[in-house]
């Protein structure tokens, strides 16, 4: 939705942003379970196992948004200056064809790759891409509507007679 209301610029910072907070949030997770616990707190080991880092799976996690989303807004913008702005569920669904086979292979292979071997392996990958691409799919009326209700609302504010800001849509 970013990219195609305020184009590739502005979404990749916010891509880069994401992608930054949750690097900051998986830091202070792992920092917070490897500190000494408090006096009198006997939760330590339950709380490893529910919010515990695990290198792979958050390396795995950062690469593969970092990647797929900025994968999902450059043919999001490169189909849209094709088509000249037409055509936007077709390019909505090509970006996230792109966009989630990177995810999908990257996260896979970061996390999984050695552990999940083979056809299992090719199965979890598959599975997982065709899972997120038929959600893209699912949510596309939702998708389309927010972002003629984003625009609408930019337009609006962009003329003066707007109730208010861009920025509180």
């Amino acid at each position: 939705m970013l990219t195609e209301v305020y184009g590739l610029r502005a979404s990749r910072r916010a891509i880069l942003t994401a992608f930054a907070l949750a690097l900051v949030a998986s830091l202070t997770i792992l920092a917070v379970q490897v500190s000494p616990s408090a006096a009198g707190w006997e939760n330590q080991e339950a709380f490893a196992a529910v919010l515990g880092f695990v290198p792979r799976i958050v390396t795995a996690s950062l690469v593969a948004f970092l990647v797929g989303q900025l994968m999902n807004a450059w043919v999001l913008d490169r189909l849209r200056r094709r088509t000249s702005g037409r055509l936007l569920r077709t390019r909505l669904i090509g970006s996230t064809l792109v966009g989630q086979l990177f995810d999908t292979l990257l996260f896979c292979t970061i996390a999984f790759a050695g552990i999940i071997t083979g056809v299992d392996f090719v199965m979890y990958v598959v599975l997982g891409y065709v899972v997120k691409v038929l959600a893209e799919v699912v949510l596309l009326p939702v998708t389309t509507r927010v972002i003629r209700a984003v625009r609408g609302a930019e337009d609006r504010a962009v003329r003066g007679d707007g109730a208010g800001s861009a920025s509180a849509a």
